[in-house]
């Protein structure tokens, strides 16, 4: 019986308990330091979901991360890369060379650069679920929703504060001041829109086609339990 738990135990207990481990010191020094707003940014939303999806298994809330932050850190990954460099990509890792922040505080921002391997990781041992698309896309307009009509706008009376303002570049790409191409609302809606087009449809469809389907991974964790052989472990049928 033993045996039979290890082997339906898709994602191994070591990487459950350092990331519990990880979000017990982030937490409680994020709430601290920039208030709970800062949870509102998608990054933080998927440390939540890829917590829960660990320990549940769970194919969807892995899967809704994945397509919500893997593009998005990975040019994180590369704009921290241009800063050591001395240069500048985009300039969205510009805090973690911010001197008045702690070192041990823009040290945990790195798991901008290693959730998403884990994340990989996970919906490689649990199985994509297609339904991540629909689920993140709703969640992360409603994140967008917030910031934009309950947080802190970008301008120069927020920048540089500790306390979180522009949440989700709601406002603009720049924190100290909002952007002037277009009215706010309008800007709001194609950035919306944007995501969804350029982030969350491209995601979706490299991990469609990269990763095994979810119900694959359940259908086998399913035969593992109850002992039943594969379809490909069973004799063709003999004619007679």
């Amino acid at each position: 019986m033993n045996d039979i738990v290890s082997d339906t135990r898709r994602i191994p207990l070591l990487p459950k308990l350092a990331f519990t481990a990880f979000m017990a010191v982030l937490v409680p020094v994020y709430w601290s330091k920039y208030g709970p707003t800062n949870f509102l940014y998608f990054c933080d939303l998927a440390l939540f979901l890829t917590l829960v999806g660990l320990w549940m298994e769970n194919a969807l809330l892995l899967s809704m991360a994945a397509v919500g932050i893997l593009l998005p850190q990975a040019l994180w990954c590369a704009d921290f890369a241009f800063q050591l460099a001395g240069g500048r990509l985009v300039g969205m890792t510009a805090y973690l060379f911010d001197p008045g922040r702690s070192l041990f505080l823009r040290g945990l921002s790195l798991f901008h650069g290693w959730l998403p391997f884990l994340l990989v990781y996970a919906v490689r041992c649990t199985g994509y679920d297609r339904r991540a698309l629909p689920a993140w896309t709703a969640l992360g307009w409603t994140a967008c929703l917030i910031a934009y009509f309950l947080l802190p706008p970008a301008g120069p009376e927020h920048a540089g504060k500790l306390v979180p303002n522009n949440v989700n570049y709601v406002f603009g790409f720049d924190d100290a001041r909002p952007q002037s191409w277009m009215p706010a609302p309008a800007f709001l809606v194609a950035w919306m829109a944007g995501l969804l087009a350029v982030v969350y449809l491209p995601t979706h469809g490299m991990l469609r086609k990269w990763m095994p389907a979810a119900s694959q991974r359940a259908a086998s964790q399913r035969r593992v339990l109850h002992g039943s052989p594969s379809p490909k472990s069973f004799p063709d049928r003999i004619s007679t």
